[in-house]
């Protein structure tokens, strides 16, 4: 049976003559998804739905499955249980040129031999295209990518950013309803991959293609992505916008992986209206919202955010716990401050660099306050 999925099933709601507002279509569904190779299982019962138009990133250490899952959406790779579906349609043994996906990679993969032009205009001319229709597509997609002017060279007569642009540039030329980008920065300097986050989003925007990104950089997911799935040994973790996934994680693993956090061991004294008290050591105690199901005695972690502390010679918020300076690092935006309580446990508080953070900066060894700021600590069912 031909699995070839035609250009109708793919048209987007807002393509359809006379659409009206609708929810946003799943692009991608995975469904119990499990790879395995011999008796190593790289992937564990996955499931999850991507929209589409939507920027999704797949986030987690390497070695944790997100890889795979990208080659197994793309046809590079096969299920061993499960099922994908694109647009509807289940796609398992449909190789990958009857997809409408594209991958662009880390290393580029430019065709060191052609032109600029010639390789963006490689794909469309793969897929039926006149030479003319061909070199009329690639022309917008490099001026799409800011490179019209880079035509007529050659991959290697260009910068790293640039040569990542093209790789872009060819990849969106045939107009995939997906495409898929594995690790494409990371090859980067820290400044042009910044420039290069802006690019993508302003890109994934003007085109409306669904992007699914593949990432290990915190701070690079947060930055682009609409929603984020975190891996970590073949699981997902946690499915949620990238505030959510910042702001409320689920588990310690989500918590310590996204960004700096302080977990602190609690044990539940108190369980009353959606709250619990949570004793931290033999002098303080704290409240947390509790959204999942704990009982009296329970031992589990809370994550605090730096940013969400500040130091004081008296307390001053309502939640606030007592310690020692430890030691300052300057780290330019911030100043990261170690203290200890009373019990040995370390945490951080990071202060701004400003007038008024430097109102709150004391010398080690000196006994502060440490003031949290309300909703600051996050009850991790573990």
């Amino acid at each position: 049976m031909d699995k070839t999925i035609s250009q109708d099933v793919l048209q987007s709601p807002s393509q359809s003559k006379g659409a009206v507002s609708t929810p946003p279509r799943i692009a991608i569904e995975i469904r119990n998804a499990v790879k395995r190779y011999g008796h190593v299982t790289a992937l564990k019962q996955i499931s999850m739905s991507i929209k589409d138009n939507e920027f999704f990133t797949l986030l987690g250490p390497s070695g944790c499955g997100k890889t795979t899952l990208l080659r197994m959406i793309a046809g590079f790779e096969g299920t061993t249980e499960g099922e994908i579906f694109l647009f509807g349609r289940e796609i398992e043994g449909l190789p990958p040129f009857q997809r409408p996906v594209n991958t662009v990679f880390q290393n580029y993969a430019l065709f060191p031999h052609m032109t600029i032009l010639d390789n963006v205009a490689f794909g469309p001319e793969m897929r039926g295209s006149t030479k003319n229709e061909a070199r009329k597509k690639a022309c917008e997609m490099l001026d799409l990518v800011q490179l019209s002017q880079f035509a007529n060279r050659k991959p290697g007569q260009l910068s790293g950013g640039q040569q990542q642009r093209v790789a872009l540039a060819r990849a969106l030329a045939p107009k995939p309803k997906v495409l898929l980008l594995d690790e494409p920065l990371s090859a980067l300097d820290l400044k042009l991959r910044k420039a290069m986050q802006i690019e993508l989003k302003h890109l994934q925007r003007e085109t409306g293609i669904t992007f699914i990104f593949v990432t290990h950089d915190q701070e690079e997911a947060l930055t682009m992505s609409d929603r984020i799935a975190v891996m970590s040994e073949g699981e997902l973790q946690q499915l949620d916008e990238a505030r959510d996934i910042y702001e409320k994680p689920r588990n310690t693993f989500v918590a310590n992986f996204i960004g700096e956090t302080n977990l602190l061991p609690i044990t539940i004294d108190a369980v009353h209206s959606g709250e619990a008290r949570c004793q931290i050591s033999q002098h303080h105690t704290l409240t947390c919202a509790c959204e999942g199901e704990v009982n009296i005695g329970d031992t589990l972690h809370v994550s605090i955010r730096p940013e969400r502390l500040y130091l004081s010679s008296k307390p001053i918020e309502t939640e606030c716990l007592q310690g020692q300076v430890q030691e300052n690092m300057f780290i330019g935006t911030d100043l990261s401050t170690r203290i200890r309580l009373p019990d040995g446990t370390d945490f951080t508080v990071r202060t701004p660099n400003s007038e008024r953070g430097r109102k709150c900066i004391f010398s080690p060894g000196s006994d502060v306050f440490v003031n949290m700021e309300q909703g600051a600590a996050r009850l991790l069912i573990d």
